[in-house]
């Protein structure tokens, strides 16, 4: 792993990389993890960054650090993650999502779009989406207007972790319609799917602290790489 210009410090990407593979169920209650020299190599890093990502899952509950046997799996529903509203997952389960920024521009809502916010203008940022280094995904996300502005530069693979940090709200819930549809013709060539093909398709209108959306979004996922989980624990 790398770390990259506005990404999550690497300590805290393998922490997020792990919470999604106990959320997935690929890391177990009661699992004893690797040893640390030998897990820090598998995730090509070094044993003091594992250490602290380690640390962080202790803190959420999510692992249990025994002197002199090692690290075990503790399923914590309530831990959080950055990550959280991120529904896809590898067909094995898990993945670490990562994000590229392919266009951010500020305009007028379209008339297609549904109702959200309280702005006649909103952001429009297109992204590619990875997890870990598959590319799974072409996103567009309309942020209303009144809301605030994005600066590229800040902006990381984490948009939510982004309204929280940056721009002081933080979305409390979405809902998502998951569907099919055609890949939009801006989708660049790195993405698996050609424009016009029929594949997994998300809305999903997200909210902050009004009772308004003040987020919406659409996202085409390639169904042989990546599924949508949603798990009700």
């Amino acid at each position: 792993m790398q770390d990259a210009p506005a990404a999550l410090p690497l300590h805290q990407q393998i922490a997020e990389l792990l919470i999604r593979e106990i959320a997935s169920g690929r890391l177990v209650e009661g699992e004893r993890l690797p040893p640390e020299r030998d897990y820090a190599a598998r995730l090509g890093t070094s044993v003091r960054t594992l250490r602290k990502a380690l640390a962080e899952l202790t803190e959420k509950g999510l692992l249990e650090r025994v002197q002199g046997s090692g690290n075990y799996v503790r399923r914590n529903a309530r831990a959080e993650s950055v990550y959280s509203m991120f529904r896809l997952e590898l067909p094995e389960g898990g993945g670490l999502p990562r994000a590229q920024l392919l266009d951010l521009a500020r305009m007028q809502k379209p008339a297609d779009l549904p109702e959200f916010g309280a702005a006649s203008e909103a952001s429009r940022i297109r992204r590619l989406r990875r997890l870990n280094d598959t590319i799974i995904a072409v996103e567009e996300i309309w942020l209303d207007g009144a809301v605030g502005t994005i600066d590229p530069e800040k902006l990381g693979d984490s948009l939510y972790l982004y309204y929280k940090t940056r721009l002081g709200f933080w979305i409390t819930r979405a809902e998502d319609r998951v569907t099919v549809g055609a890949v939009p013709d801006w989708a660049p060539e790195a993405f698996t799917l050609r424009p016009g093909t029929i594949t997994g398709y998300i809305e999903r209108l997200s909210w902050a602290q009004g009772p308004a959306p003040v987020e919406f979004s659409r996202t085409w996922f390639d169904t042989a790489r990546a599924h949508y989980v949603q798990r009700l624990i």
